[in-house]
């Protein structure tokens, strides 16, 4: 058996605890991948005075050469695609095809933080004042602590420390301790592509002890943190009574609108994506499906035939479509919800059980799960499950549409199928989302594109695109008054 450690103070350490925890395959719970560091609160401390001696050289790097160190990265993740893809799916059980985009997403995100070196752009303006210069710039702020989840293990720690670093910070990873061997290998690569050591920790352990020590230490200003909205509330009140920065993304409760004029053989596909895809652990999972009465009866007829043919399986095997919940927690919350729907009335069309059957008897897989009947306002259509099953809501009107998709706390992603294109700029502007998408299901990000939601999904900030750049780093303004005389703003010169 494999025993990894911490990454602090430029090296291989093991925790100060000398306790560690099992990742295992949830695909296959036989399949031990290694022994990982059960870290305590003296780590998290080693990890923020390594960070702020990491800091106080990595700011001064110019942000182009800071950029080359993150274009490197981007090749050696390149490199190592195939070998990524493999860890991942082996320890949180989504298949290849998905952990290659997973890769993908951190390549692209290298290449865009790389050019951003060169574009941290202030701006200069004209001063009220003759003989005057005015202008802004961006500063780093100091040590950033970032919390991740476990269902994108490669994309969501880049989206989050490349821009950090890039902006001239220094990085503490808590990534979740379902994918630990991972965040251990992106290290790996940002030595190799030569990150200062001391810029980078990573510290293995549990939310519960290594995240809560991260957000309550006083030395770390900068807290990104991506989880569930309960923990997320938790996280904000600790932050906000520290007066830290903070970036929140929570949960999700995503509706895909079919309407009659759609073309349903597009819809369907997005559908079986967006609800099945990631075993539907995604915060932008396609949880709610709202038809219009005109083809409800037809599309679901046709979606509860498509999703008793989707094929579960381990995602390091051909043709598996659909891999297991990532632990027993997670398929117990979905057994959950099972009875919930039933007590609620809805009627179960597909699926409910766990998947069985050979292999599938050593993990925890899930039938895919449709319920139709679902009612606006019951629990199926308000919270959040994070597995496969989907809810279907059938309405009259686009206005019923529009007003299902709206009435829940969440507001993170929605999906209108639709040919008209008035009801599709309806959309963009009416949906309570911070996504939409017209003709597309609702699972999906671009680098270069800001990611987000509102209401109980964000706090307002984004990952990605150039709006994270402003939330790693501080505007300064600066004046420089070459009159040679005493002039006074903000004073009544006129």
């Amino acid at each position: 058996m494999t025993t990894f450690r911490n990454f602090i103070g430029g090296h291989w350490v093991a925790p100060s605890t000398g306790a560690y925890f099992e990742n295992r395959n949830p695909a296959n719970q036989d399949d031990l991948i290694g022994q990982f560091p059960a870290s305590g609160v003296a780590d998290v401390e080693a990890a923020v005075a390594s960070a702020q001696r990491g800091f106080a050289r990595w700011k001064r790097t110019p942000a182009p050469a800071r950029g080359d160190v993150l274009r490197r990265v981007g090749d050696l993740l390149a490199a190592r695609k195939e070998e990524l893809a493999d860890i991942m799916t082996r320890e949180m059980g989504k298949p290849l095809a998905e952990t290659r985009g997973d890769v993908q997403e951190g390549i692209d995100t290298a290449y865009y933080a790389a050019t951003e070196g060169r574009r941290l752009f202030g701006h200069t303006v004209p001063s009220e004042l003759a003989n005057k210069w005015a202008m802004s710039m961006r500063r780093p702020i100091g040590v950033c602590g970032l919390i991740t989840p476990f269902n994108f293990p490669l994309a969501i720690p880049t989206w989050k420390a490349f821009p950090a670093l890039l902006c001239g910070n220094a990085v503490i990873l808590k990534p979740a301790e379902d994918v630990p061997h991972t965040a251990t290998v992106l290290v790996e690569v940002l030595l190799e592509a030569g990150l200062p050591p001391e810029v980078i920790q990573l510290v293995h352990g549990m939310g519960e002890v290594v995240g809560k020590a991260l957000v309550e230490h006083p030395q770390v200003p900068v807290i990104s943190f991506t989880g569930s909205t309960e923990t997320g509330r938790l996280v904000g009140e600790t932050c906000g009574r520290m007066h830290k920065r903070l970036s929140l993304e929570m949960g999700g409760k995503n509706a895909q609108i079919v309407l009659d004029d759609a073309d349903l053989d597009l819809a369907l596909d997005g559908v079986l994506w967006g609800a099945f895809g990631t075993t539907g652990q995604r915060c932008t999972a396609t949880s709610r499906l709202v038809l219009q009465r005109g083809i409800h009866d037809q599309f679901v007829e046709r979606l509860v035939a498509r999703a008793n043919a989707l094929r579960l399986g381990d995602g390091r095997v051909a043709g598996t479509e659909v891999g297991p919940l990532v632990h027993a927690d997670a398929r117990a919350k979905v057994e959950r919800y099972i009875e919930i729907g039933k007590a609620q009335g809805a009627t179960l069309a597909c699926g409910g059980a766990r998947a069985t059957g050979g292999a599938l008897d050593k993990g925890f897989f899930f039938q895919p799960t449709i319920f139709t009947g679902v009612t606006a306002g019951s629990r199926l259509d308000q919270e959040e499950i994070f597995g496969p099953v989907l809810s279907v809501i059938r309405v009259d009107t686009v206005d019923e549409a529009f007003a299902v998709n709206n009435g829940v706390r969440y507001g993170l992603s929605s999906s209108v199928y639709t040919r008209d294109v008035n009801v599709a700029f309806r959309a963009l502007q009416e949906l309570d989302n911070g996504i939409t998408y017209v003709n597309a299901p609702t699972i999906g990000a671009e680098a270069h594109l800001p990611f987000g939601g509102v209401k109980e999904t964000g706090n307002g900030h984004r990952e990605g695109g150039w709006e994270v750049y402003e939330f790693y780093s501080e505007t300064k303004v600066g004046y420089i008054d070459y009159s040679g005389a005493l002039q006074r703003a903000q004073i009544d010169n006129y």
